[in-house]
Order: structure tokens, then C-alpha cells, then sequence
């Protein structure tokens, strides 16, 4: 799946891993990137790669939460129509909900969304929708400041990994994104890609399957938990960033949610590398996007997070001992 997606996009093979990653082990993804770097294109190559249905949102600022839920118009006659809207139209067949510029929307849309995606359940015309199989995808407008809403700690601490998608940097890739009328029509591409390779009703069994079966050591455990208590307390373990004071620089840190979503996608990582027990590689693989996004700094260094939880999270994978 990763190979037939990757043709799609090309030049993305870490991001592609880390959603196939967070398909299985059953977690949203925030994606992180700039305008045009085929975010979209990516997640419906997924969407056609797992099956179901697919649906996107664009997040404005007059969004309302109801505007998820249902779709009222004026039909042909001049009646009044309320139809489910894009959460409650495909009901257990929706697979991948993709929100565009998720800032953009107002809390209480956020709010309704964080409901279905914790529960993957709502309430709706008297009755309770279900979406079982639905994993949820979002992105961010890093550009505009103005009409934005920007995630609270506890939406952001609801997705699994926090994804970056950068422009390729490699000549030979820029140049075929660039040039080859190949990749300047995105429904083609996507069209290549294999429909229903992965049977998306049996994703939720493989997923608790891996999750059983997948060992973890308790020497790695251990490594783990040592993490852990470094989001909060670099210094304790001899953590040291330049021009930081570090017992002024961490407000909070990851959460017992960013722990758990770290060693379930370490064993999927381990599953797909061909293992049944995890080893620090694949901790490591799947740090960064499991808690880049959990670690909050104080005010005097939030204006630099991405560049400093950056540093911070690799030096404490060069620091704290692996066993």
C-alpha cells in the first residue's frame, strides 16, 4: 500500500509510513505543512488505497457545528430539505474524514469534532451515529493569522502523530513535480492507486491484534517511561539546549494519552518492520510525531516551539541510554 500510494506522491516516504503507522494503530493525524505539498492527494490515495468513504471539509470561520451534522437547502418545489451532512451521509462506511484548515474553524466546531473523533460517535435527529472505522485527518493554515482559532493542548493531544510534510528537496523529484504533466493532474494519480488493497472493516481487529501480540521488554518499557519523564524534567537527565534556561522551559509535558500513543505506534512500527517485540529503533521512529505536539513550552519560548522541541526531543534520544 505504501508503494502504490508513494507513486501518487512522490518524494513523501516518511510521512507515508507514519500514516499507514497511524492507520494501524488506530489513531488521527494532524498534518503539519505548506500550502500545495499534496497533503490532500495523500490522504485520498489512503482513502482509495483502505476503501469506505471519504469526505472533506474546508474550516471557515463561519462553520457551525450543525454544519457538520446536516445540510439544509431548498429542493426543487420551493420545500425545505434537511439532509445529514458530511459526518452523518456515509454513517459506518466513512473511513476518512479529512479537515482542511481545521484553525480556521470556531471552538465549538472543533469542540463537536473532538467528540467524534475520541468517540467516533454523535448524536444527531434523535439517535446515535457510529464510526467505527473512521480516522480522522487535519491540517493547519500556519500562513493567515487573522480569523483563525488555533488548537487548544487538549484538541492537539487528541491525534496520534503531528505529521510534516515538507517541499522535496531532491532535484531530480522537484523537477518531475515541476515538469512531468504526470503529477499536475492529481485525479489520475490517485486513480492509479490500487482500490481496496487494505479491507477497512477489518482495520479495527488487526489493529488490537498487533497490539496484543506485539511484545515490549521491560527494559524497553523502562527507556520509555524515562522519555517520558524528560518532556517534563530535561535536566534531570542531563539535557542541555543552547541559549535556554531549562528549569524555565517546559510548561507541560506530555501527556499520559502521548505516552500510551507512543508505544501503540512503536508496535505497529515493529509489526511492519517484520517483528513481534519492539526494540528502541522504533520508539525512536515514531518520537517526534507523537510528541512534537504534546510538549508545551512557557511563554518566553513559544514563539520558537517547533525549532526547540525539536532539539529537545533529539537530544534526548542521544542522551537517554537505549537498552
Amino acid at each position: 500500500m505504501e508503494e502504490s500510494v508513494g507513486r501518487a506522491v512522490i518524494g513523501q516516504s516518511e510521512p507515508i509510513r507514519l500514516i499507514n503507522v497511524a492507520l494501524f494503530a488506530r489513531g488521527h493525524v494532524l498534518l503539519e505543512g505548506d500550502v500545495g505539498v499534496g497533503k490532500t492527494t495523500v490522504l485520498r490515495a489512503f482513502a482509495r488505497a483502505v476503501g469506505g468513504k471519504f469526505e472533506r471539509v474546508e474550516g471557515t470561520v463561519d462553520l457551525m457545528p450543525g454544519d457538520l451534522v446536516y445540510h439544509t437547502y431548498v429542493d426543487a418545489e420551493g420545500r425545505p430539505r434537511i439532509d445529514p451532512g458530511p459526518l452523518l451521509r456515509h454513517g459506518e462506511e466513512l473511513v476518512t474524514f479529512f479537515f482542511n484548515e481545521i484553525n480556521r474553524a470556531r471552538p465549538q466546531v472543533q469542540s463537536l469534532l473532538l467528540r467524534a473523533m475520541a468517540e467516533r460517535t454523535v448524536s444527531a435527529f434523535n439517535r446515535e451515529y457510529r464510526f467505527p472505522s473512521m480516522t480522522v485527518f487535519a491540517d493547519r493554515n500556519r500562513i493567515e493569522r487573522e480569523e483563525t482559532f488555533e488548537l487548544a493542548s487538549a484538541a492537539r493531544d487528541r491525534f496520534l502523530f503531528e505529521v510534516q510534510m515538507s517541499t522535496p528537496t531532491a532535484r531530480e523529484v522537484r523537477r518531475a513535480l515541476a515538469l512531468d504533466p504526470v503529477f499536475h493532474d492529481a485525479d489520475a494519480l490517485v486513480d492509479k492507486v490500487e482500490a481496496g488493497m487494505l479491507p477497512w472493516t477489518e482495520l479495527n481487529a488487526v489493529a488490537a491484534l498487533v497490539q496484543r501480540r506485539v511484545s515490549a521488554s521491560e527494559a524497553l518499557q523502562d527507556y520509555v517511561l524515562d522519555l517520558w519523564q524528560a518532556t517534563s524534567a530535561p535536566s534531570q537527565y542531563g539535557i542541555r539546549l543552547e541559549s535556554v534556561d531549562m528549569d524555565r522551559l517546559i510548561l507541560a509535558g506530555v501527556s499520559p494519552r502521548g505516552i500510551s500513543a507512543l508505544i501503540r505506534a512503536a508496535r505497529v512500527t515493529a509489526w511492519l518492520n517484520g517483528r513481534l517485540y519492539v526494540t528502541p529503533e522504533d520508539v525512536q521512529a515514531v518520537l517526534r510525531p507523537a510528541f512534537s505536539h504534546r510538549i508545551f513550552l512557557t511563554p518566553v519560548y513559544a514563539l520558537r516551539q517547533a525549532e526547540i522541541v525539536d532539539a529537545l526531543l533529539g537530544e534526548m534520544i542521544s542522551r537517554i541510554a537505549a537498552p
